[in-house]
């Protein structure tokens, strides 16, 4: 249907008159009579009965007039839903237990008058697909290569790794421990994904320091993994400090802070230069300039990173 009959339909309606429409919607009134007859035509019935004194609906007219203002609001809400400034920022944060979930809703804290949109995307590779496709507005991630040309990277936050183990495990008792002492320990993390960036980061932080981990077995997700390492006197695993989950507290799972030095994952925002929605400056500000947790003395971090 001609949306643009449909707002002359309503304003023609709303005037009384076709001149008056005409005036208001900057066109002529001829105009205004051919699209009100175009309308008519596609509908098969008179929305109009023209007199004297102007233009009076039919009782088809009368019929038709708060449909016709449903499909115009609808067509508002349809191009609010894409248009920069009046929609969502869409936010990839890779999991709602990782620490980039915790950094938008520091952002929300701070800026709660900013409609959020937060979704995620599997690997690096898929959220800058979506950037550039304009799927999403910014995604946090670890940056292993050089980015497509019109991506945007900036560092946002460097999150200290930990060890997890159950009550049995050697080293549980352990206020922290160095990449050194973990030599010879399992340390098992089968959600590691082959060609992902934290694949890389992880795979790096085994060479450097001689570790053991192990990606073997199936990922049933996290709960079955924390039961496997409450039960077990060998395995370890290695989660951020900022991973946001639980555990019963008769499971007995352990945080040890790794130093000596702590390796630490490298969190980026990543967005398209040419992206204007005018939330996407404030989010860049508020992670990505001034005083933020960054690599330094006595941390570890991959060669790219």
């Amino acid at each position: 249907m001609d949306l643009d009959a449909v707002r002359t339909f309503v304003a023609a309606a709303d005037m009384g008159r076709f001149q008056d429409a005409a005036d208001e919607l900057a066109i002529t009134q001829q105009a205004v009579s051919k699209r009100v007859a175009a309308l008519e035509k596609a509908l098969g019935v008179r929305l109009f009965a023209r007199t004297a004194r102007g233009a009076g609906l039919t009782v088809d007219g009368q019929a038709f007039l708060p449909h016709a203002r449903d499909l115009l609001r609808a067509e508002e809400r349809a191009v609010d839903s894409v248009r920069p400034g009046r929609r969502a920022l869409r936010v990839d944060v890779i999991g709602r237990r990782l620490a980039p979930a915790d950094l938008v809703r520091d952002f929300h804290r701070a800026h709660p008058e900013i409609e959020l949109d937060v979704v995620t995307l599997f690997d690096a590779d898929a959220a800058v697909d979506a950037i550039r496709s304009g799927t999403v507005d910014a995604s946090f991630r670890a940056v292993t290569r050089e980015p497509p040309a019109g991506i945007g990277v900036a560092r946002a936050f460097d999150e200290p790794i930990q060890l997890l183990v159950g009550p049995g495990h050697p080293l549980a008792g352990s206020a922290a421990v160095t990449p050194a002492e973990l030599v010879g320990h399992r340390i098992w993390m089968p959600g590691i994904v082959p060609g992902t960036e934290w694949a890389a980061y992880y795979g790096d932080l085994a060479a450097a320091f001689g570790l053991t981990i192990e990606v073997t077995g199936p990922d049933f997700g996290v709960e079955p993994l924390l039961d496997t390492l409450a039960g077990s006197p060998s395995l370890a695993t290695f989660v951020g400090e900022q991973t946001g989950f639980g555990w019963p507290a008769d499971q007995g799972l352990r945080r040890i802070a790794v130093e000596d030095p702590t390796p630490v994952y490298p969190h980026s925002l990543l967005w398209h230069r040419d992206n204007a929605h005018p939330a996407l400056g404030a989010l860049r500000d508020h992670h990505c300039s001034g005083p933020r947790a960054r690599s330094g003395p006595g941390t570890w971090t991959p060669a790219w990173a």
